[in-house]
């Protein structure tokens, strides 16, 4: 998803932490952003970091496991 600023502009990606993603410190996660075409992938100990994005297509295949 992104937001949309008061003038209309598009802003900053909105990141959501994965509710299957854990650790022993509770920092181990995933986070994602949808947007329409784009599924966005990142660490979330690292957010200035390396970001995966992927196709819905391409996504829904990695999350079943089934090669696209």
């Amino acid at each position: 998803m992104i937001r949309k600023t008061a003038d209309g502009r598009a802003s900053e990606l909105t990141w959501f932490k994965s509710s299957y993603s854990s650790g022993n410190d509770g920092n181990s996660c995933v986070e994602i952003a949808v947007t329409p075409s784009v599924i966005h992938v990142r660490d979330s100990k690292h957010t200035a970091g390396p970001q995966l994005a992927l196709t819905r297509r391409s996504w829904a295949a990695f999350v079943i496991g089934v090669h696209a």
